[in-house]
């Protein structure tokens, strides 16, 4: 999976490894901010995923959370172990808590995408 540096991020904090088979995940900020997470539902296989549109939840001790698709697409893989053992979110966020792959249906989205140093920014803005 991607080194953060390399990824892209929303402002919904996913973030997306671009490519012909782009892997999608939640950006270690967010694991922090939801807490232990104890269940996660992902889409399914195939399924066509609208950019900004809900297509997985998150469930930590404390809420429920929607996971947007930062692009849209069509999913070709999901990640059976995070489903399995929910907390490979919190240990790994892009290496192994990675959620989902997909093909996106125009690759260049990604690029309008936050890159790392907007997306500390954004993040640091969005504390204060």
């Amino acid at each position: 999976m991607p080194k953060p540096e390399e990824a892209r991020y929303t402002k919904t904090h996913e973030w997306i490894a671009p490519g012909a088979e782009a892997a999608v995940g939640i950006s270690d900020h967010a694991q922090h901010e939801m807490g232990d997470v104890v269940f996660v539902e992902l889409p399914k296989v195939g399924q066509k995923l609208e950019k900004e549109k809900p297509c997985a939840v998150v469930e930590s001790v404390k809420s429920a959370f929607d996971i947007y698709a930062p692009i849209s697409g069509e999913v070709t893989a999901v990640n059976e172990a995070v489903v399995s053992e929910p907390a490979l979110l919190n240990q790994s966020p892009l290496e192994n808590g990675w959620l989902y792959k997909m093909k996106p249906s125009n690759p260049a989205d990604a690029q309008a995408l936050m890159d790392w140093n907007a997306y500390q920014e954004f993040v640091k803005q969005s504390v204060h």
